[in-house]
């Protein structure tokens, strides 16, 4: 993997977006949302994960976050790979999930064509880090997160969009657990 996608320095808040293999458009159902903000919630309790944004589009998932233990690589590769398994599973068992058979297909192809897999791969395997060093930065990517529902026409306003963090910003209470930024 190449150096540009890792978090070179754990200690500081990071800007990231990991997406689909292929763009896969896979969150256009709210239960496979869900496990993404079920394993947030997961790491934010049980790994020292501090999310300060996050926003799930329909075949992306954009984070700012920070680290108790400085590892937040490890704890974004361990979200991954069971949001990964998860949904796979999840489309798998879905009887009424009309892409199945084409989504499956395309995840084993992808993890046949990826030597690091052993079987499926439904993230592409960069996150695309972005340290947030500067209050610019922070405000710009917040910003962005909070914005990319209302630019993709799913919403008119960004609090309105139940899959970010954008209602906590507004005052109201989330899905996900998250520290505001200050």
């Amino acid at each position: 993997m190449s150096r540009n996608y890792k978090i070179s320095d754990q200690s500081k808040l990071h800007f990231i977006s990991f997406s689909t293999v292929n763009w896969i458009d896979v969150f256009t159902r709210p239960a496979y949302k869900d496990i993404v903000v079920e394993s947030l919630n997961y790491c934010v309790k049980n790994k020292g994960l501090k999310v300060y944004a996050w926003c799930i589009m329909s075949n992306h998932v954009h984070l700012i976050i920070g680290s108790e233990t400085e590892n937040q690589s490890g704890i974004i590769r361990d979200l991954k790979k069971h949001t990964s398994k998860t949904i796979i599973k999840a489309i798998s068992d879905n009887l009424q999930e009309s892409r199945k058979e084409w989504m499956l297909w395309m995840f084993e192809r992808a993890g046949k064509l990826n030597s690091n897999n052993e079987t499926c791969q439904f993230w592409q395997q960069h996150n695309q880090p972005i340290e947030l060093n500067s209050n610019f930065l922070m405000d710009q990517k917040l910003n962005y997160i909070h914005n990319n529902p209302v630019e993709a026409g799913f919403v008119y306003e960004a609090q309105d969009y139940p899959y970010s963090s954008a209602i906590d910003y507004a005052g109201g209470k989330g899905m996900a657990e998250i520290m505001l930024l200050s």
